[in-house]
């Protein structure tokens, strides 16, 4: 299992982990931000394909940004798988 450790930009979330193993999502943390809403995307994604999660997530906006915290976590997901 490797540990992924990612600084999010243009966002409110000032750090972005979680652990891969397998290709699966374990233990995601966003730190600052949404505070209930990422705590919920970390709870849904648990276990989960990290391929499938990048591919939902990605592109996703938040209000006037071109970006989202869940955006910036498929950017890191996608950093990390090989």
């Amino acid at each position: 299992m490797s540990r992924v450790e990612f600084t999010p930009k243009g966002v409110c979330s000032r750090h972005i982990s979680f652990d891969l193993e397998d290709g699966k999502l374990y233990n995601v943390k966003f730190e600052g931000g949404c505070d209930g809403n990422l705590k919920a995307i970390g709870k849904l994604v648990e276990g989960q394909d990290a391929e499938k999660v990048a591919a939902i997530l990605e592109g996703n906006i938040c209000g006037f940004k071109n970006t989202s915290c869940g955006d910036q976590f498929a950017k890191a997901i996608k950093e990390a798988l090989p």
